[in-house]
């Protein structure tokens, strides 16, 4: 049995479905938002002794990318020099190595469940993630099973989101929609999702039980954007309401859409859309 077949959840169901096309679609504009948070998990890499590097939740693989390029500047660590990254949909694991293929840039991926992925032990020197770690159904499970693939002193780095309140921009879609969809989900705290990991005191203890040390949870606000012409976009295909709108006939469609595009006007600077990430940078060592 696979790893695929084993995790049978919400999180294995909806990241193989259409959302999972969506994010595919969207890698770019992704990719551009969420670039600070690259480039400080390549740095996190390049301050820290090892060259073999694993990349949780890695999506399309643009953290594995720059990785990898960063790697192949190390002079004296080429040899050996690898970064892998996991991911449960298949689709965005297919672009990933699409992507990496066309680029020229040498990498490994995996398709699986990192919670019970039989990673060979301490076959990483550093794990890293960028908001791909708050989706555990089990996360001491979790962390546990990446302790044991990562050597002994090994390092952990990972952004994760703050609360829901701490991101307006990210919640302002859902807000704007709730008076015209009565059933839109409510998020659940501590569930499995973009903000589980909002509570640092449980992001802590998650790891601590999970035989983690060392561990440090700063607050960090990130200025990031995407391109103006890139919200409609952006709005209408990812997160809630990328799930609801294709259920809402023509006309509640549209009052939506006219409401979400009021509620993110304010963060529209001239030709970009503008916003501050609220998250944590985590760190801890095996």
């Amino acid at each position: 049995m696979t790893d695929m077949a084993k995790s049978d959840n919400s999180q294995q169901a909806f990241w193989n479905g259409d959302a999972a096309q969506a994010w595919v679609e969207a890698q770019g504009v992704l990719d551009q938002m969420f670039r600070p948070f690259e480039d400080a998990l390549v740095e996190a890499v390049a301050a820290q002794p090892g060259n073999r590097i694993l990349d949780i939740g890695c999506g399309t693989g643009s953290v594995v990318r720059a990785v990898s390029r960063r790697l192949g500047q190390r002079q004296e660590q080429r040899q050996g020099a690898r970064c892998t990254g996991i991911d449960i949909s298949e689709a965005m694991i297919a672009a990933a190595r699409a992507i990496a293929a066309r680029e020229g840039v040498s990498a490994d991926f995996i398709c699986a469940d990192a919670q019970t992925h039989d990673f060979a032990p301490e076959s990483f020197d550093m794990i890293v993630s960028r908001f791909g770690v708050m989706f555990f159904d089990d996360p001491v499970r979790a962390f546990a099973n990446l302790r044991r693939s990562v050597r002994s002193g090994g390092a952990l780095r990972f952004a994760a989101w703050r609360s829901a309140g701490d991101n307006p921009f990210m919640t302002a879609a859902e807000r704007a929609a709730a008076p015209f969809v009565p059933d839109m989900p409510v998020r659940q705290k501590d569930a499995p999702g973009q903000f589980g990991f909002a509570d640092q005191h449980r992001v802590a203890r998650i790891l601590e039980d999970s035989g983690w040390r060392d561990i440090a949870v700063a607050p960090i606000d990130v200025a990031c954007a995407i391109p103006k012409a890139a919200l409609d976009g952006y709005i209408t295909r990812l997160g809630p309401l990328g799930r609801i709108l294709p259920q809402l006939d023509e006309k509640a469609r549209g009052q939506v859409i006219e409401a979400v595009r009021a509620a993110f006007a304010p963060f529209v600077q001239g030709e970009e859309v503008r916003f501050i990430a609220a998250c944590w940078m985590v760190a801890a060592r095996a």
